[in-house]
């Protein structure tokens, strides 16, 4: 959306200091973040994939609930937007919660957790297909040649894939590709909305555990057995994984910008292999953090910004023309979609 559209700015409210220092909050969402994968394989223990996701939002849009409530905040209005907001919840949480969920049947929660990481790589590739103002440079293209590289490392291209599930890697791969899709649909529809960020958020997960609500029926029987462990898993994963993390994100995108809040990013892989073997005895051979850091480092190449500054890294469109939530329509579409990406962990 054009750049020319704008909110009115609202006078500035005194900003109450967290109680908690920002470095504790970050280490927090990465370990919410980083136990995501590990807490998918434990739901998928008892219940079907597309259960868990629904648990997932359910207990997800809960806690944004709870959140609007006690700040006041409405959902938003207008067809157009809900029909957005539909199109992005799908993108962004039921389509990639629902495949993370279905790939770990069958491939570990480290290999999952890696492929997540993967996310950055295929934005930067759709962003300079679909956004104009992105232009690869020399830099960011040698980050996703050495993210796809680690990609390979780590699926161990030299032995043929041996012993590995491909279908389950797809679906896995095919989840973090979801992402920058949706970031990008959030990107060109949502500028200038005008609503909160918190009020679309919401929505979107409304709208997408609704999505879940009407499909899960159809795929799946009620189960005979709550079992408490895996139930109390995929509550977790919702209540913490996406609800929680996304409030943590808000505060940590305002407070210490949005560069410093994405390095989470290059955590999430580490904390979900370490969980995942030292909690579910998961096999680790070396090349899976070997390509998991060669990953990282692609993915970090490729949100690299030219030594001008002018620049933007794919994935880090946060155009802050106007200051807090009161500033311009742009501001305010480019904050949504980082914390759009804070659901998708």
């Amino acid at each position: 959306m054009s750049s020319e559209i704008t909110v009115p700015r609202a006078r500035p409210r005194p900003c109450a200091r967290p109680a908690l220092d920002w470095r504790l909050r970050f280490a927090a969402l990465c370990l919410v973040w980083g136990f995501s994968f590990l807490l998918i394989k434990v739901g998928t223990r008892a219940y079907a994939p597309f259960q868990v996701t629904l648990g997932r939002l359910v207990f997800g849009t809960a806690v944004l609930a709870a959140a609007m409530a006690v700040r006041r905040e409405r959902l938003p209005r207008g067809a157009r937007t809900w029909a957005h907001l539909a199109v992005a919840g799908f993108l962004l949480n039921a389509l990639p919660f629902s495949l993370f969920a279905y790939a770990e049947l069958t491939i570990p929660s480290t290999l999952a957790g890696i492929c997540n990481a993967t996310s950055p790589l295929w934005g930067m590739v759709l962003s300079c297909v679909a956004l104009s103002e992105d232009r690869p440079t020399r830099l960011r293209v040698a980050g996703l040649g050495i993210g796809f590289l680690g990609v390979l490392t780590v699926l161990g291209v030299w032995h043929g894939f041996d012993g590995l599930d491909a279908t389950g890697t797809a679906l896995a791969l095919l989840a973090s590709l979801s992402y920058p899709i949706g970031w990008i649909y959030v990107r060109r529809t949502l500028a200038g909305s005008g609503h909160s960020n918190l009020s679309l958020t919401g929505a979107q997960l409304l709208l997408a555990t609704v999505q879940l609500a009407v499909v899960t029926p159809l795929f799946t029987t009620v189960p005979a057995r709550f079992p408490a462990v895996p139930l109390l898993a995929v509550a977790a994963l919702g209540a913490l994984g996406t609800g929680l993390a996304v409030l943590i994100q808000y505060g940590l995108v305002a407070e210490v910008g949005p560069t410093t809040a994405q390095m989470v990013t290059y955590f999430i892989p580490v904390i979900a292999t370490a969980a995942g073997v030292a909690l579910l005895g998961e096999s680790l051979t070396w090349s899976t953090p070997v390509g998991a850091l060669i990953v990282l480092a692609g993915a970090a190449l490729t949100r690299a910004r030219p030594r001008g500054g002018t620049g933007r890294a794919p994935g880090s469109r946060i155009l802050m023309r106007g200051s807090g939530p009161a500033g311009t329509g742009e501001a305010r579409a480019g904050q949504r979609e980082e914390e759009a990406r804070a659901t998708g962990a």
